[in-house]
């Protein structure tokens, strides 16, 4: 801590180009500030300031041991602050941005809620690829490997596909045994809505194989109607399972054809890479890894 006190004594001093002025900002006397210069010049081997009658002058050797100085001290005051953000309390508006499927995570965000009531959500809902820092978002969940190099990121989950329809579609239309049955079925597809392509059923397949050309029936942007669909006995959709858990455990949805299902995907949350992480982001991230497909 001494050696720190001689450092900051030296900055002034560089700064002020003045031991006097020095001393008054320090509140000690300008002889104090010389000899404490002479013991570090002593200490250290090397001339920091040229001293005359009237004024002092900072030497080249000077001029870089305050650069180096600025840096440590600059390092302390962050470490300062990223332990005072550490205890302190989340609090203040998160910004969210989600999938249009994002209502599916509302169980998950509404814990957050609770557990953090000082924080206030401000969730948005789109498919496409949000420019993070430039549009003010703390955070967003996506699938994909991140391609931002400013971004933090973290696994959420994994999580895979079903192909699903109620009771009454399969007594109507019967039980598909192999993929190849599906070309007989009605099919509802969920359509990228920036694109407006259909997503692909990731059916196994062989490398040389052609993929199962499926009838279209109906599509929706958005997954919730594809499982309000199906749910009603309009066609056959194939949708990750996160989504349709609690429809298949409650026998309102029947899975088929589980073992020709190739693909597991992956939610990831994205933040601001930053030297300080806010206490609400980091809460938001820790807690949304601990309990998404928990909730």
């Amino acid at each position: 801590m001494d050696n720190l006190g001689a450092l900051n004594v030296f900055m002034v001093a560089a700064e002020t180009r003045s031991f006097t002025r020095a001393g008054e900002a320090l509140g000690i006397s300008s002889s104090a500030v010389g000899k404490a210069m002479a013991r570090l010049e002593k200490r250290l081997g090397v001339r920091l300031f040229h001293r005359s009658t009237r004024s002092i002058a900072i030497t080249a050797e000077g001029t870089m041991f305050l650069d180096r100085c600025r840096r440590i001290f600059s390092e302390l005051e962050a470490a300062e602050q990223e332990l005072s953000q550490a205890l302190a309390a989340p609090r203040g508006r998160l910004r969210v941005s989600l999938p249009l499927a994002g209502m599916l995570f509302m169980p998950a965000i509404t814990k957050f809620m609770h557990a953090f009531p000082d924080v206030s959500i401000d969730l948005d809902f789109t498919d496409r690829l949000v420019d993070v820092i430039e549009e003010g978002f703390d955070a967003v969940v996506r699938t994909g490997e991140p391609s931002d190099s400013r971004l933090m990121t973290r696994t959420l989950g994994r999580f895979s596909h079903r192909i699903v329809g109620s009771s009454e579609y399969f007594a109507r239309f019967g039980i598909p045994q192999k993929p190849q049955d599906l070309s007989t079925h009605i099919c509802l597809h969920h359509k990228y809505p920036s694109s407006g392509k259909l997503e692909l059923w990731p059916l196994k397949h062989e490398p040389n194989e052609e993929r199962l050309e499926l009838s279209v029936s109906s599509m929706a942007s958005t997954l919730e109607p594809l499982v309000s669909m199906a749910e009603q006995g309009l066609g056959l959709a194939c949708l990750p399972l996160f989504t349709i858990r609690r429809q298949i455990a409650e026998g309102r949805l029947v899975s088929v054809l589980a073992d020709h299902i190739e693909d597991v995907g992956e939610f990831r949350i994205l933040w601001p890479s930053s030297r300080h992480m806010a206490p609400k982001i980091q809460a938001f991230v820790k807690f949304m890894g601990e309990n998404l497909f928990r909730a």
